[in-house]
Formats: C-alpha cells, sequence, structure tokens
C-alpha cells in the first residue's frame, strides 16, 4: 500500500468515529492556551515517514515545564509524544532536539526507563523548530514542591529519596560503548569547560557584566587548582524528580525525561545537578522559592545523606564533590535569568518568569554559604 493509499484508509477508518479518549491522568493545557502550531503540515511530513496522525484526535500540549513544547498525538493507532524546543533565541547548548534523539534512540536498549525517540525532523519549517517524535509513557509526575496526590508522610519521603538516589546510579551504570554512544560528548577536561561554558553564559544573559554574587562565585570557580575528571559516565544533566514518571502505588520509576543536554561527563556533576534541586528546612528563602522538589518535607532525606547514600550506591567517592556543588547552582542562578530574560523579551507570558531574575540573584548568594562551608 502506498503511503497515499495508507492515509486514505486510515482516513476513511476514522471517519465518523468517537475521538479516541485521551489518557487518564495525563496533565494537559487547555487548547485554547496551548502554543499553536501548524498540524498539517506537520500531518503531511510524518506520512512521508510512514507515521499517520489521527486527525480525529486533536493535539494537545502537556502541561508543566518552563521549556521546552511537548504535545500528545495519536498516531498510528497509538499514542505519541511531539518535543520541539521553545520560541525565541535558544541559550547554547540547551533544548538540543538532535543530541536528544541521539541518545533517545538508542538509550532504550540499555536503560528501559528511557523513552525511545523514533523520528527526528530538523526542518524548521515543518513545525517553526526541529522536533523528535516520542514514545509515550503513562504514570505519575510529581512537580514542584508538593507531593499530591501522594500522602504526605515520612515514608514517602523515604521512598523518594532512596528511589532517585537509586535511577541516578542506573543511568551512571549505563555501558554507553555498548548502544553506540561512547563517542557522546567530551569528558576530557569537562569540569573546567562547563565551568567556563556556564560563566560565559552568565556574563552573557547580564548584558556582559555579572552581578557581585555572581562575579564572587565565578572567581571562586575560576582560582580552583586543576581538576581530574572522574571516569566519565552517561549524564542526564538536568536529573530531577520532576523529569521522572513514577508509579503510583509503588513510588517505582517508570521513566526518565529531557535528556536534550545529556552528555558523557564526571557523574558528580550529575550528583550535584539533582542536589542542587533539593530544598530542605532551614533553606534560605530561595531554595523555597525555587519549588522544584518536594524535599523540605517530612522523611526525606538532607542533601548530605543522599549524597553518601549514592556513594554507597555506586561504590564512587564523593569526597571532590563541593566544587561540582558550587557550579551546579551557580548553573541554576544563570538558568534563572535565562528564563527572566526570556519575560523581558516578551518571548514567555507565564507571571512566574517576571521574578526569576531576583530568585537567580538570590541563588548566587547561597552559592557562596556552599563555597564557604556554612552549608552542604
Amino acid at each position: 500500500m502506498t503511503q497515499g493509499n495508507r492515509q486514505a484508509a486510515l482516513a476513511q477508518e476514522h471517519a465518523g468515529a468517537a475521538p479516541h479518549p485521551y489518557p487518564s491522568a495525563v496533565s494537559l493545557r487547555p487548547v485554547a492556551d496551548a502554543f499553536p502550531l501548524d498540524w498539517a503540515r506537520i500531518a503531511d511530513h510524518l506520512a512521508l515517514q510512514g507515521l499517520f496522525l489521527d486527525r480525529n484526535v486533536q493535539p494537545r500540549q502537556f502541561s508543566g515545564g518552563l521549556a521546552n513544547l511537548n504535545y500528545l498525538l495519536r498516531i498510528n493507532d497509538d499514542w505519541m509524544v511531539l518535543r520541539r524546543p521553545p520560541t525565541g533565541p535558544l541559550p547554547p547548548g540547551a533544548n538540543d532536539m538532535r543530541r536528544e534523539h541521539r541518545i533517545l534512540s538508542r538509550l532504550w536498549e540499555a536503560l528501559p526507563l528511557a523513552p525511545r525517540s523514533h523520528l527526528l525532523c530538523e526542518d524548521a519549517e515543518i513545525a517553526g523548530a526541529p522536533f523528535q517524535l516520542l514514545e509515550f509513557r503513562q504514570g505519575l509526575a510529581i512537580r514542584g514542591d508538593v507531593l499530591d496526590p501522594l500522602p504526605d508522610t515520612p515514608e514517602t519521603g523515604r521512598a523518594l529519596s532512596a528511589m532517585l538516589v537509586e535511577t541516578l546510579a542506573k543511568v551512571h551504570g549505563v555501558d554507553v560503548d555498548a548502544i553506540g554512544l561512547g563517542q557522546l560528548g567530551r569528558p576530557e577536561g569537562f569540569f573546567a569547560r562547563t565551568a567556563k561554558g556556564w560563566v560565559d553564559r552568565g556574563a552573557l544573559v547580564c548584558n556582559g557584566t555579572l552581578s557581585p554574587a555572581a562575579q564572587e562565585v565565578a572567581d571562586w570557580l575560576n582560582a580552583l587548582p586543576p581538576m581530574t575528571d572522574g571516569a566519565p559516565v552517561l549524564l542526564h544533566n538536568d536529573f530531577k524528580l520532576d523529569n521522572i514518571l513514577i508509579d503510583q502505588d509503588s513510588l517505582a520509576p517508570l521513566a526518565i525525561f529531557d535528556w536534550d543536554m545529556g552528555t558523557r561527563g564526571d557523574p558528580l556533576f550529575d550528583l550535584a545537578t539533582l542536589l542542587s534541586y533539593w530544598s530542605e528546612p532551614g533553606d534560605p528563602y530561595c531554595m523555597a522559592r525555587l519549588a522544584q522538589m518536594p524535599t523540605a518535607h517530612s522523611g526525606f532525606a538532607s542533601r548530605e545523606e543522599a549524597a553518601s547514600a549514592y556513594a554507597a550506591a555506586t561504590g564512587r567517592s564523593i569526597a571532590n564533590i563541593k566544587p561540582f556543588r558550587v557550579l551546579t547552582m551557580f548553573k541554576l542562578g544563570v538558568v534563572f535569568h535565562q528564563l527572566h530574560s526570556r519575560a523581558l523579551t516578551g518571548e514567555a507570558t507565564d507571571p512566574r518568569y517576571a521574578t526569576f531574575g531576583t530568585l537567580a540573584e538570590e541563588l548566587f548568594k547561597f552559592t557562596l554559604d556552599i563555597a564557604a562551608n556554612k552549608v552542604f
């Protein structure tokens, strides 16, 4: 059957049929609030690849998230996710669909938690930017600093703490050579290059001049003696709770998403990235405002306990984690400045973005406390 005939057959099959119900417990934006895409053009492009969009099922944008645009589609009688970058200029190295497709087209073979990427489209004319089609996974996403609908109990906190550490250990245990990803990234000189990159991005987003607190952190990083990188592993590069889907009953992980910054490098960078989102009681208010994970709730491990649990699970030393803590907290401040800049240019209308510049500066000050050993 030709592609044209297949498309016609599918159209006839679905003509007059009731729309397929969307998966339950999936958070979707109202159609009127979604960022619009040219679905007719996308459908034509997909048909050329043997992928047929069910036009009787309205593509829906997922709610949540601060950057990439993700849509739930019905393709070839199955659910898939179309994923593309946000609008406007993109920070260097971020929202990289080509990189993510390279990883997710193979990673599922070694890490079942990774959803498979089925297609990469690099023609920005089709959907306004390069996009990929991903396997749809269903599960519970815990977003922000609330545990709903999970019970807010010490048992929940302990279970999620252990799940995060154990899942990160699984990521770092992947044999990248076995799945053709042994040449991913540039692990040599990883720390120095990453630190320079984020200092440069910070200056760029702040019109060439870092704030006093940010400059002090940058000076601290620049004054470090040359570091010996740990044996490289697969890095997620933004590993945190809301990038994991879990089973609501067992709290076991079902999928890990958002691999667009994945690479290979020192595993302490991924661990420190997780800890940069890990608020705990007694933290300054900026960590509560960050509201990225519910780790300040009862039962959750402290950052230091989580780091120690990772060391126990992997056999890796965390003795040199402080430079990575400082770097990833600095990175987080720069990211929130980048998000704030999208509000200043009108590219983002979410009211949360308007306060992100102030939050970034508060995070830089907290980073100085980490550098001074006032807090883990």
